[in-house]
């Protein structure tokens, strides 16, 4: 565990979870999909890592960073057709190569038992995202699941937070946002909400520096720290 709990706010009543990174590790599927749509105009694999090292902004941030890295960047409306195009393909691998992230299924379940209110918020699209939940059998223990697309302004826009927290009626500073980038750092601190790190994901920026309350090793220890936490109160 790599923690300082003195920074870790007030036990929570809210913990809301990133997706991708955070509790599965999707990035083989979007690789495929993402060389899927390259070989579909005839240009050359991405790695596993280069792909890797796109996700978190968006599909359509996604689709642009490939074609940029493939040497064929796209006009607006170019995108827009491949963004169309991938989401197409996406939907054939949502749960092919994608696993959960260590701990996950432990810890959405410890928290859930203990009386957190739980939710997902994401850049993916509203209907992937509960696709993706419902293949790993975690949706019963969420109250609130938000997608890139049911808000205007995607993370790191303070937006989904915002929705997801509305919905559970619970104030930010009494929420824990829980994922593994500044994209989550960024959102979470323009909603107000505290923020764990969790390494493992896919940040393009060393955690460590990112200045996040929490950093943990895995999602394991979350539990365990608020469990702490709750008895030292």
């Amino acid at each position: 565990m790599s923690a300082d709990t003195n920074k870790l706010p007030d036990a929570p009543r809210a913990i809301l979870f990133d997706l991708d990174g955070t509790l599965v590790d999707s990035a083989p599927d979007i690789a495929a999909s993402v060389n899927e749509l390259l070989a579909g105009r005839d240009l050359p694999p991405l790695s596993l890592a280069q792909v890797k090292s796109m996700i978190g902004n968006g599909l359509k941030k996604l689709v642009e960073r490939a074609f940029a890295a493939s040497q064929t960047p796209l006009t607006k409306a170019e995108l827009e057709d491949a963004s169309a195009e991938m989401a197409a393909i996406y939907r054939n691998h949502l749960t092919e190569l994608t696993e959960l992230m260590p701990g996950a299924q432990e810890t959405i379940a410890q928290l859930h038992v203990a009386g957190f209110a739980l939710g997902v918020v994401t850049n993916k699209p509203q209907v992937a995202t509960r696709q993706i939940l419902l293949h790993f059998g975690l949706t019963d223990r969420l109250g609130v699941i938000v997608g890139g697309d049911a808000v205007s302004h995607m993370k790191p826009a303070p937006d989904s937070l915002l929705l997801a927290l509305e919905r559970l009626g619970v104030e930010p500073a009494m929420a824990l946002m829980v994922g593994d980038s500044v994209t989550d750092f960024e959102a979470a601190r323009a909603a107000g909400v505290p923020v764990a790190l969790v390494r493992g994901g896919y940040s393009k920026v060393p955690i460590d520096d990112l200045g996040a309350d929490l950093v943990c090793e895995s999602l394991l220890d979350l539990p365990a720290i608020l469990r702490q936490r709750e008895n030292a109160a």
